[in-house]
């Protein structure tokens, strides 16, 4: 699953939204989150719902979940 996600600006941000998907249940893998392109790579069944509030809390935008 790819998460598009605005407002990350620095590798804080890709910390900060890895730690908020770690914590999410169903989640098995964090393959990757990509600063430059605003995006994370998921693998996982953690519904969408539940990763929109994650990365919501966080403090950053989902634009765009493609499965």
């Amino acid at each position: 699953m790819k998460i598009f996600i605005k407002g990350m600006s620095c590798s804080h941000c890709v910390a900060h939204v890895k730690e908020a998907l770690e914590g999410l249940n169903g989640i098995t893998k964090i393959s990757e989150v990509n600063l430059e392109d605003g995006y994370a790579v998921i693998e996982g069944s953690a519904d969408e719902a539940s990763i929109r509030t994650a990365i919501d809390d966080a403090g950053y935008d989902v634009t765009k979940i493609e499965k």
